[in-house]
């Protein structure tokens, strides 16, 4: 993963870097986030805030295959992921950004997705509208591409069953989890 690098320049703030794509010649759903938060970054691990649902919305979905919990170790659960065929990235590579509020990225630079060989691709989801608005850069993939809502714990308006349903008939169609 990459380590947190960061620049001051006087009057920008603080240019922070993403974190590294979390995939495999496996994945078959890539997830794409906006830009990682503050604890995501300072632990150089995706959805590290405890009140993100994201973690919990995967558990829900395949719940015959228990998660590592957060003692097991960081690799764990990244493996558990990508052994459920689905990836991990974020549309925007760099950033200036107070706090972890998407309202708050300024100068972001985006990521090359299409760069990304990932031979068994089957959809792109985008986690939340901030992501999707980039959504144009992912339909060239060729693949079907969702606006999902936010597993973010600041998007209160979406209940967790209803994101998890939301969720899973994705991850469904497309032949990864099994309906409920």
């Amino acid at each position: 993963m990459n380590k947190l690098a960061t620049r001051r320049d006087d009057d920008a703030g603080t240019l922070l870097t993403g974190l590294a794509p979390l995939v495999s010649n496996d994945t078959a759903v890539l997830i794409l986030g906006s830009f990682p938060g503050a604890r995501s970054i300072a632990r150089q691990q995706y959805y590290a805030h405890p009140q993100n649902h994201f973690w919990k919305i995967v558990q829900a979905v395949w719940p015959a295959h228990p998660l590592p919990d957060r003692t097991d170790g960081y690799e764990q659960r990244s493996a558990w992921l990508l052994d459920r065929g689905l990836g991990l990235w974020d549309v925007y590579a760099a950033c200036r950004r107070e706090g972890s509020l998407d309202t708050a990225i300024r100068d972001a630079v985006v990521n090359d997705i299409a760069s990304l060989e990932l031979p068994r691709l089957a959809a792109v989801v985008h986690n939340g509208g901030e992501s999707f608005r980039h959504a144009r850069h992912t339909s060239e993939l060729g693949v079907p591409v969702y606006k999902l809502p936010s597993t973010s714990p600041a998007n209160a308006s979406w209940s967790f069953d209803r994101k998890l349903d939301a969720w899973r008939e994705v991850f469904v169609r497309h032949g990864i989890a099994r309906p409920s």
